[in-house]
């Protein structure tokens, strides 16, 4: 790992999860950063969201902390607010900054008090256990349903940048998802930094869907300390930005849970980028097309009711879909293949359908998802108990 200069992580178990492994991570950038963050527009917010997003308002967009605990929400609880802020200012005096510096998160359960002691306790062991090299031990510390650890990196013009997510159930981005922090050493001004989000976010975690369920606690947090000293040029930065994120998020719907199978969605020939993601997201939130994949069962016919609901106009008579690169509906009817064939190729980890409207406009889109097992039901089934 090349990781970039100037920040530090810790991790310690809290006892806010009931497994004991790591469960409550900092995330701490010397030299005040740049930061920008985009967040879940579930209507049911969780107060970290809530207060870090007002953290980032005051502060007019500087961090020097991210906090992050595992194991509850900290949403839709009577506490949730006062504990939220009550965390972010211990760890200000702990870190020697403002409150408004740092940026709480949390992930788990919804509906559960956070006793505000199980992070106040363990502080300082926290703060003292930073380290440039714990990087890794931050990014297993947020993981909740998650069977692995999902961290990416890259570089651009000499700079460095790294991000770590989780994510497996609870997936159906706008704006962000799950939790996700990206950190780098290069020089970037808040205001291209949150322009460089944007689209890095659209382009990555917005075209993504496990399961069509939107959290109440999404968040990705991106933050820039210029301590590599390099200014990259945006173009350079954003490609490299989007590489991080867009692995970040193709490692979640590898991950999803029970799932088997990852399924890229590439839709060809919409009116525009827009409608093309939205026809991608009808057919990956559908649990026949979901089932199908589960089941390597060619059932194309799931494929095109899907895009034909998605709200999106187009001609179905003009409508190709491919499975692994092998047609299996042309201009809208059941197209000759070999299914024995196709059934063996569709029991890959791997599955492409691409959809295409032949004669039509110029919007693209690519969309991950996973497919849905019994797997899924177990661990859902049983979450909160």
């Amino acid at each position: 790992m090349n990781l970039p200069l100037g920040f530090r992580y810790s991790a310690v178990y809290a006892g806010i999860r009931k497994v004991e492994k790591p469960d409550l991570a900092l995330i701490v950038s010397d030299p005040p950063a740049q930061a920008a963050a985009v967040f879940t527009t579930n209507r049911v917010q969780a107060a970290p969201v809530i207060v870090a997003r007002r953290h980032l308002e005051i502060s007019g967009g500087v961090a020097r902390a991210a906090l992050i605990n595992a194991g509850n929400a900290n949403c839709a609880t009577r506490t949730g607010a006062r504990v939220a802020l009550q965390t972010a200012r211990a760890a200000a005096r702990v870190l020697g900054c403002k409150p408004e510096h740092v940026l709480p998160a949390s992930t788990g359960v919804i509906g559960v008090e956070l006793d505000p002691r199980l992070i106040l306790d363990h502080l300082d062991g926290l703060a003292a256990g930073l380290s440039p090299a714990r990087f890794l031990d931050a990014a297993d510390a947020i993981l909740t349903t998650d069977l692995v650890r999902k961290v990416a990196f890259a570089e651009a013009q000499g700079a460095r940048i790294a991000g770590m997510t989780k994510g497996s159930g609870m997936i159906h981005p706008n704006m962000a998802t799950t939790l996700a922090f990206v950190v780098t050493d290069a020089e970037v001004p808040v205001r291209r930094l949150c322009a460089h989000l944007k689209a890095s976010a659209g382009r990555s975690y917005n075209r993504l869907s496990v399961d069509g369920d939107m959290s109440t606690n999404d968040m990705l947090l991106v933050m820039a300390n210029g301590s590599s000293g390099r200014r990259v040029a945006r173009e350079h930065f954003q490609r490299a930005l989007d590489e991080v994120c867009q692995s970040l998020a193709k490692q979640i719907a590898r991950d999803g849970e029970g799932a088997k199978k990852f399924i890229e969605i590439r839709v060809e020939g919409a009116a525009g980028e827009r409608a093309a993601a939205q026809i991608a997201r009808s057919i990956a939130n559908s649990p026949l097309v979901k089932t199908a994949i589960a089941g390597s069962d060619p059932n194309w016919g799931r494929i095109l009711a899907a895009a034909g609901y998605s709200g999106v106009p187009f001609d179905p008579s003009r409508v190709d879909i491919f499975l692994q690169r092998v047609r299996v509906c042309r201009g809208g009817l059941a197209a000759p293949f070999d299914e024995a064939a196709l059934k063996q190729a569709l029991d890959s980890s791997g599955v492409e359908i691409r959809f295409v409207i032949r004669g039509g406009g110029a919007g693209t889109a690519v969309f991950w998802t996973c497919d849905l097992t019994h797997g899924y039901i177990d661990i859902n089934a049983s979450y909160r108990t």
